[in-house]
């Protein structure tokens, strides 16, 4: 119901994956039959991190006779808030190349070391400008209140979340049924992965659940990859219908505008 926000990315010029060929999801997953796409790190286990259902990882190689190259353990710390401690805002910190590479091997995707680099720039990439699309939601709950200026703990941070690789959302459904309709307008590829982030508003202690499809777009006339997120709120209350109604209504009302409808 409604129109979400979905934005196409291309990274910037200094991440290192400019210099692939190759769109789509960044993990080889044709060598793997089991897999079923998505995220690498298992979300399954038994024993998992309930903020982000993840397993912990390990910053040594899991089978040191088989990888290649070693890999940077040090780990980047993102611009996404995870809440305030001792008064300082703290973020969320991205796996290290040899945490994700590790991940890569604990699903059993042959992926080469040397280029595990490259997809965690992509990863990251891809979270950040996620969150970016987040903000642009909440900014239109809080009435076109710039976070930036609020004070730490009065902006919204990211609680937890949990990659759903394999589980299309609805609304993922709904446009794979339009492009079988109608292949030659619509995308007829399902995203590559889907996540579920868990939004806090501290000042009214409401949590939303935000639905995130990634999707491989058409590469650039250069050959650069292309990404395409879809971010909005679920429709699991009333405000994010209204919101998403809202979106989808304007959306309509500026492509209309674009054409000169309603012109004389």
């Amino acid at each position: 119901m409604g129109q979400s926000q979905s934005v196409s990315t291309t990274p910037p010029a200094s991440c290192p994956m400019h210099q692939s060929s190759t769109s789509g999801c960044p993990v080889q997953h044709t060598s793997a039959p089991k897999s079923t796409g998505g995220c690498p790190v298992e979300h399954s286990s038994t024993v998992h991190n309930p903020l982000n259902q993840m397993p912990s990882l390990p910053q040594t190689p899991l089978d040191p006779h088989s990888q290649s190259v070693p890999l940077p353990t040090d780990r980047t710390l993102s611009s996404i808030p995870r809440g305030v401690e001792d008064g300082k805002t703290q973020t969320w910190e991205y796996p290290s190349p040899q945490q994700f590479y590790n991940a890569l091997v604990r699903k059993g995707w042959e992926t080469p070391a040397q280029h595990v680099e490259m997809m965690v720039d992509i990863h990251n990439f891809l979270n950040e400008r996620a969150w970016n699309e987040v903000l642009r939601w909440e900014m239109r709950v809080a009435q076109f209140v710039v976070y930036s200026i609020l004070p730490g703990d009065d902006q919204p941070h990211l609680a937890r979340f949990k990659g759903r690789p394999g589980e299309m959302s609805p609304k993922a459904r709904l446009w794979m049924f339009v492009g079988w309709l109608l292949p030659t307008r619509f995308n007829t590829e399902p995203p590559f992965d889907r996540h579920d982030w868990i939004v806090r508003r501290p000042r009214t202690g409401q949590e939303v659940r935000y639905i995130i499809d990634y999707y491989s777009a058409p590469s650039t006339p250069d050959g650069e990859p292309v990404f395409a997120l879809d971010v909005r709120p679920a429709l699991d209350n009333f405000e994010s219908v209204r919101e998403r109604v809202s979106v989808g209504m304007s959306d309509v009302w500026e492509t209309m505008r674009e054409r000169g409808w309603g012109k004389s």
